[in-house]
């Protein structure tokens, strides 16, 4: 049985788990020297080596660690003596050992023996814990699968156990007659018990709203309609299937659900399904391109310093994030970052002033040096008030706090987020070096979002109904650019959305008029039934920017981010910068 040791902090298990992790690394090491295989087996090698067929259950009992040689799925995530391969297991290893030596303990693990000899169905996490705090036998579910009629080479035992555990689970449910033609076949065991424990928690959903008892079929209709196949609808829009050759949309449908749950339980906020599956295709999709994505970005971000990292590319956000969520609000989610200073306050004002028109959700964000200032009576203060000016606005509200470079903090949180609002209290300097170092600056050039910039001037009153805050006169700089274009996009939302004026200026250093400039804005727009005033001029960009602006009476302007690569604007410096420290409006860059 499991060691009972005093409970240990999320900290502690955390540097276990690393501890774990650099034993795994040697023990590679070792093997690479040696010649001697530390890999798990795979059960699904084994089982066709020796033509496995039929199963049966042998019930829960203790099984010796050391007779547990392989794995159903994950044989390539542990290494022999269930060592962590990947440091992305870290908060998932490290909950697993707080269970564990918690007053709550962990179920059995399931398993499927074959001879002397176990192979994890699930529970690898709790084995290799187990291994790690020194217990030597574990409890177990323990399916036997006997080996005395070969099978053919293309059926697996799983199939059948898999098959059956479908057949039961339709029983149980009804689906296949409450919704004739479904299809909710897997190619990995355990799935059906996920679907199970949804529909369960579904059925108390509605029991609660309704006031009444709801039997398991009416609850199992309610989840295929209201649960699963929004989130089917998603995986088909963004077509990630193809990212996971073998597996059904139902495959891919459990381990969104569980990626997913596991980003909110990391990032303290709500996660949008097709968020969570863009990052999930990220992470562990087998298509070569997504693959060398990877490695290239690791490689890329460890020797590439933050000042001159250039960022997403134009419009990707747009294809990411927007389109496999056509027709719904586009900034439904906000950013903003908090500093607990009236430039944070104000942010927060735009943020809500943003929220309350695309009926959205606010998330605080506050970045601390050190993880001693994370509990502080300040930030309790922080968060309290956060919370207390979004319940006031009617916005709904999630607060999240971070450690480390704050710029590089903000950017990593707005892959969650459609839209990232700051204070322009500290905007980049004009001198190079002092350009190179601000974290303002990294920040417009590397978020995966738009940017609004909220200045602070004298007179600003944080806490009154400033017509700054209104947003309710829009002005687009353009020059044809790719972050113009989608600068443009943005401003064509709000204008159509807000139903808000909307200006567009075309600024030209000399006198040479460039009309296909305005004309391509304008065709854009008018294809989308959007009216609009359009502006050339000739002129210094930024003084004929912030001019314009002010006769027009915009309180929010409307642009495309850096032209130049981040070497070159460290040199020459930027239009983008000019404006951002002379701007008494608030600034919206798009890339």
């Amino acid at each position: 049985m499991l060691p009972d040791p005093d409970k240990l902090s999320i900290n502690a298990a955390l540097q276990d788990f690393y501890r774990a992790r650099s034993r795994a690394t040697l023990e590679e090491i070792m093997a690479n020297l040696t010649g001697r295989s530390v890999q798990l087996l795979s059960y699904d090698d084994v089982r066709a080596k020796l033509k496995a067929t039929g199963s049966s259950s042998r019930g829960v009992r203790e099984i010796p660690l050391d007779a547990i040689v392989g794995s159903v799925g994950r044989y390539t995530d542990f290494t022999r003596h269930f060592l962590p391969r990947h440091n992305t297991d870290a908060h998932r290893w490290a909950g697993v050992q707080l269970a564990a030596t918690g007053l709550v303990g962990l179920p059995p693990i399931e398993v499927y023996q074959i001879g002397d000899v176990y192979f994890v169905l699930d529970g690898n996490h709790r084995v290799s814990v187990a291994r790690q705090l020194g217990a030597t036998h574990i409890e177990a579910n323990v399916t036997e699968v006997h080996t005395k009629v070969p099978l053919t080479p293309d059926v697996r035992p799983d199939d059948l156990i898999i098959k059956a555990r479908h057949a039961d689970f339709l029983e149980r449910t009804k689906l296949d007659e409450t919704r004739p033609g479904l299809d909710l076949n897997v190619t990995a065991p355990g799935q059906y018990r996920v679907l199970d424990q949804q529909i369960e928690g579904q059925r108390d959903y509605l029991a609660r709203q309704q006031g009444r008892d709801v039997s398991l079929q009416e609850a199992a209709a309610d989840w295929y309609d209201q649960v699963y196949l929004p989130v089917i609808e998603v995986i088909r829009a963004q077509g990630i299937l193809p990212d996971f050759p073998g597996r059904t949309e139902t495959d891919l449908y459990v381990w969104l659900s569980q990626h997913r749950e596991s980003l909110q339980q990391e990032l303290g906020w709500q996660v949008r399904p097709e968020a969570a599956l863009s990052n999930l295709a990220s992470q562990f999709s087998s298509r070569p391109k997504r693959v060398m994505a990877r490695v290239g970005g690791q490689l890329w971000e460890a020797v590439v310093p933050d000042p001159l990292e250039s960022g997403p590319a134009p419009g990707q956000w747009r294809r990411e994030a927007v389109e496999p969520r056509r027709g719904e609000r586009l900034f439904s989610h906000i950013l903003v970052a908090l500093d607990g200073a009236a430039g944070g306050w104000l942010a927060l004002e735009y943020a809500l002033a943003v929220a309350q028109r695309e009926e959205g959700r606010v998330f605080g964000l506050h970045v601390t040096a050190t993880d001693a200032l994370r509990e502080t009576p300040q930030i309790e203060a922080l968060q309290a008030e956060f919370r207390r000016r979004c319940a006031e606005a009617g916005v709904p509200a999630e607060f999240a706090l971070e450690t480390g470079p704050v710029a590089r903090k903000i950017c990593e949180r707005a892959w969650w987020a459609d839209l990232v609002t700051v204070s322009l209290t500290h905007p980049p300097a004009a001198q190079i070096m002092a350009r190179l170092g601000s974290g303002f600056r990294t920040l417009i050039h590397r978020c995966a979002r738009p940017v609004l910039a909220a200045p602070t001037f004298a007179g600003t009153a944080v806490n009154s109904d400033s017509p700054t805050r209104k947003l309710d006169q829009a002005m687009l700089a353009y020059d044809g650019s790719p972050k113009a274009q989608e600068a443009l996009f943005v401003a064509a939302y709000l204008a159509g959305r807000w139903r808000i004026p909307l200006v567009v200026l075309s600024v030209t250093e000399k006198n040479e008029v460039m009309p296909e400039t305005l004309a391509q804005a304008q065709a854009y727009l008018e294809s989308r039934n959007v009216p609009a005033t359009f502006i050339s001029e000739s002129g210094p960009v930024v003084e004929t920017i912030l001019q314009t602006a002010a006769a027009q009476h915009a309180n929010l302007m409307i642009m495309g981010g850096y032209g130049l690569n981040p070497m070159l604007e460290v040199v020459l410096g930027s239009s983008v910068e000019q404006i951002l420290r002379q701007t008494s409006q608030p600034l919206l860059i798009c890339r």
